[in-house]
């Protein structure tokens, strides 16, 4: 698998991500916000986590018109694979690559600990290596991570079972304690929890070590 993880001014989860996604097996190029192309070959493009663009204006609003931002659409839009990570989930929603918004979170206060989550789908090549209905702790690091939709769209992903991963009830204030969802197509997959954090056991578990292996695993096949 050949993957490309973006960097932009602010991003601080980057270099996680690669190593994730090397340790997994994978070919990682990185990529700076200014560039308007992605390698050649790449199979899956990862928005790490951290503080775009300092967050002005909204979380992922500044970097969802970077350079490289219609490069990442397109390649979503071309059947590619894309994992956003916290503020790369942010900038998934600003792209319309995904549906919601990420808000601050209820009591207005950052966050940053483990917590569990349950896998809410298997029917992912990101969520393909765990159980179904399988809690797992991985941590949380934001302030902006108060997940909203409508009422429709809520409903179209729990019918289209496009919900990957859930909170415990109460972490954030997100609707329906929804954690992370996946594109139409399922290939594409914004989560606020740091899976790259859970992938080492020097870090303290290995429970996001599943989302990687699942995915090398669907390329090696595909």
């Amino acid at each position: 698998m050949k993957a490309a993880v973006i960097t932009f001014p602010g991003s601080n989860c980057d270099r996680d991500l690669a190593v994730a996604l090397q340790q997994a097996g994978a070919d990682v190029s990185r990529v700076w916000h200014k560039d308007d192309a992605l390698p050649d070959g790449t199979d899956l493009v990862a928005v790490p986590g951290g503080f775009s663009f300092g967050d002005y204006l909204r979380c992922g609003a500044i970097a969802a018109q970077s350079p490289i931002a219609r490069a990442l659409r397109d390649h979503a839009q071309k059947g590619g694979y894309v994992l956003g990570v916290c503020n790369g989930f942010q900038v998934l929603t600003e792209l319309g690559l995904l549906p919601g918004a990420l808000m601050r979170n209820a009591g207005l206060t950052f966050l940053c600990k483990p917590v569990t989550l349950t896998v809410t789908t298997t029917d992912s090549d990101f969520t393909r290596d765990y159980a179904p209905g399988q809690q797992i702790t991985v941590p949380i690091a934001h302030h902006e991570g108060n997940y909203q939709i409508d009422p429709e769209g809520l409903a179209a992903l729990r019918d289209q079972d496009r919900i990957a991963f859930t909170y415990a009830p109460g972490v954030n204030g997100a609707v329906a304690d929804i954690a992370g969802v996946l594109s139409d197509n399922r290939r594409v997959l914004g989560m606020m929890p740091h899976p790259e954090r859970a992938a080492d056991p020097a870090l303290g578990g290995t429970d996001g070590r599943a989302l990687f292996s699942g995915l090398m695993r669907a390329l090696a096949t595909a």
